[in-house]
Order: C-alpha cells, then sequence, then structure tokens
C-alpha cells in the first residue's frame, strides 16, 4: 500500500479538555486510490464518492473561516 501523509498532528481542543491523534492522507491500498483518515490508531480509507464529499467539506468550513 503507498500512502502520502498530508496532515498528522495531535489536536489539542481549544478548552484544554481533551486532544486527538489526527492523520489524513491517500492511500493505493484499494484499486481506487482515495483519502484515509485514521483517528487515535482507528484508520478508514474512504470509496470515492465519500472523499469526494469529504473534500468538499473541508474546502467549505476553511473557506467560511477565511483560511483558503
Amino acid at each position: 500500500m503507498a500512502t502520502t501523509v498530508y496532515f498528522d498532528q495531535t489536536i489539542k481542543d481549544q478548552g484544554g479538555r481533551t486532544e486527538m491523534e489526527l492523520e489524513i492522507g491517500r492511500s493505493s491500498f484499494y484499486p481506487e486510490d482515495s483519502i484515509y483518515i485514521k483517528v487515535d490508531g482507528k484508520l478508514v480509507i474512504m470509496d470515492r464518492a465519500t472523499a469526494a464529499k469529504f473534500a468538499e467539506a473541508v474546502n467549505s468550513v476553511g473557506f467560511y473561516h477565511g483560511f483558503l
């Protein structure tokens, strides 16, 4: 399986109450190359339709906050 990691960080809550390990990248484990997410060690490789919705959602919230 080929992967490319685009984000790998421990994310802490603004209030300091909790945190999570988050990794996001691309994976070619399945025939269709797609996006994967790993949260606290639990891995999910999305199908292409879900990956497109996920990318659109992340892009939209980033645009809303002026990050893009």
